[in-house]
């Protein structure tokens, strides 16, 4: 990023949450005008944000955990989704210039922008964590047919990773949801006998 387009989304950002629509920003800093803020999630977020609000969250603890911290975690109440979390980022300091941490975001957003994942191996582990919580719900007719051990969910996922790895795509970027199909096919071929 050039510094004529760091200057420019400085210039754009700096007090953007004085045109938000309804807001109230009740312990905003002093010199709140040369804050802006932004959000990372939501309740209702996809793996994907959750994954990048975790490393949005560690490449911003510098500037939020410092002496005079020039960032602060946010979380504000919002009527659609419940609740949004981000950040209020001190765009310039006292001389004028950009803060280290106004331009740590835009270099995280920047990554985002060419490729919008900003650690495959944490949406990977959110992807797997979703799928394992999923399979308990997918099986729920199956689960009466047969009768199954304790550690059924992950023998289930790691026969299906090996044998049916479609069953474990992503969907609605909400973990994977194996069909029928696929889950009678995981527990006839792991040998779970059928309920009397």
């Amino acid at each position: 990023m050039t510094v004529a387009e760091l200057e420019t989304l400085a210039k754009k950002a700096a007090g953007n949450w004085r045109k938000f629509d309804s807001f109230g920003w009740h312990e905003r800093p002093d010199n709140a005008e040369q804050w802006c803020i932004v959000y990372t999630h939501n309740r209702d977020s996809t793996l994907l944000d959750q994954a990048n609000a975790k490393v949005i969250a560690e490449e911003m603890k510098p500037f939020t955990t410092s002496r005079y911290p020039t960032a602060r975690a946010e979380t504000h109440s919002h009527w659609a989704c419940g609740w949004v979390e981000g950040y209020s980022i001190r765009v310039y300091n006292k001389a004028g210039k950009i803060t280290k941490a106004f331009e740590k975001w835009c270099d995280l957003k920047e990554q985002m922008d060419h490729y919008p994942v900003l650690d495959d191996a944490e949406y990977s582990r959110l992807e797997m964590e979703a799928t394992l919580k999923n399979l308990p719900d997918a099986a729920w007719r199956l689960r009466g047919e047969y009768e199954l051990p304790d550690d059924w969910v992950h023998q289930v996922y790691y026969w299906l990773g090996v044998n049916d790895d479609r069953a474990l795509e992503n969907v609605d970027d909400k973990g994977a949801w194996p069909s029928e199909e696929s889950l009678r096919a995981a527990f006839d071929a792991l040998g779970y006998p059928k309920s009397n």
